[in-house]
């Protein structure tokens, strides 16, 4: 029986955690509100979409401290808050997300620079 290499417990270490903590950001999310009524997809999928805005926002306003968590910038503090709506939808919905993101990597690292050249 092979012994798995550092990498591979790195990603499962990784993939569990990740998963954990989503787990974690959904029970949050129950607490404080946001699931007394199912959620749609749509819905979801927006609020995702306006924290990337608020980034933007915040890039554009010179990216201030946050207000709420003055020890980073506007900008990384709504990318934090995109990627826990992402957990929060992928652990509502039952997704692996971890997993999809090791799963993305791998398949990114054998594609074309630039994805075959593309300009943005």
């Amino acid at each position: 029986m092979n012994q798995p290499s550092g990498s591979e417990i790195k990603i499962k270490s990784f993939v569990k955690g990740f998963n954990d903590f989503s787990e974690y950001v959904h029970h949050l999310a129950k607490q404080k509100g946001w699931w007394n009524e199912d959620r749609n997809d749509g819905e979801l999928i927006a609020l995702i979409h306006s924290e990337l805005s608020e980034a933007l926002e915040a890039l554009r306003h010179g990216n201030p401290p946050d207000d709420k968590t003055p020890n980073f910038n506007g900008a990384v503090a709504e990318l934090a808050d995109t990627i826990i709506r992402c957990m929060d939808m992928a652990s509502a919905r039952g997704w692996d997300l971890g997993a999809a993101i090791v799963a993305k990597t791998v398949y990114n690292h054998t594609r074309e620079i630039r994805h075959g050249g593309k300009k943005f």
